[in-house]
This record gives C-alpha cells, structure tokens and sequence, in this order.
C-alpha cells in the first residue's frame, strides 16, 4: 500500500551513477569527462588514473561506482562495459569574500559541479 516504485532513468543493459558535489569548476570536469566518453570501461579507469588533470580523481571514483553498480545491482558483464554518456553540470557555488586595500573587499567564488556518468553493456559481435 505504500508508494510506487519510482521507473528506471537508465536502460535495462545501463548502469548510473552520479558525483553531485565535486569541488571545481564544470568546465574543467567537462575536459576530463570528454576523454571517457564512448571508451570502453577498463580504459577509461586506465586513462583517468594517469591524467595529469586534478579532476581525474573524482570522475575516476564516480566511474568505479557506476560499474560497481553494474555488476552488482543489475547482473552486468563488467568486460563489456561501455562509458555510454558522461554529462557534467554545475551545482552549487559557495561565495567568500576577500579584503582588500583601501578597506574595500573582492567576492570568491567557489564552484562545485556534477558529473553524471552511463555505463552501457555492449554486445560483442
């Protein structure tokens, strides 16, 4: 009697999981997510442990996770994993406020943003 379950916001052969707090800027995580995208799963790890990008480090956390999630919770092959969508967007921004000279002060912003990564069991001909 109680409340529906919500519907699924992935395929049934897909994976998700979401980072909604990563501390910078969504145009430098969308530099990094860019070098995963259509990539095979196990490269993808590979090319985020060794990018010189500080990002690099919390995308590769949230990748791992989604294909936790694969295999775990939907009964994915996790060779056959493809990073299938890997959307970044801003989330919130924290605002500082810096003294300056003359008794005058300068605002900081400091973003945080989202990453929202797919993975995608791919058929193998």
């Amino acid at each position: 009697m109680g409340k529906p379950a919500a519907p699924r916001r992935v395929g049934d052969n897909e994976a998700l999981a979401v980072g909604s707090a990563i501390r910078g800027s969504a145009q430098k995580l969308n530099l990094v997510a860019g070098l995963i995208r259509g990539k095979k799963a196990g490269d993808a790890l590979n090319i985020l442990a060794f990018s010189p990008k500080a990002m690099a480090v919390d995308v590769r956390k949230v990748l791992a996770s989604a294909i936790a999630n694969a295999e775990n919770n939907h009964n994915l092959d996790v060779d056959a994993l493809v990073v299938a969508e890997a959307s970044v967007g801003k989330a919130i921004t924290m605002k500082r406020f810096a003294t300056r000279g003359r008794g005058k002060s300068t605002r900081i912003l400091k973003p945080f943003s989202k990453v929202r990564i797919v993975v995608r069991e791919q058929e193998e001909a």
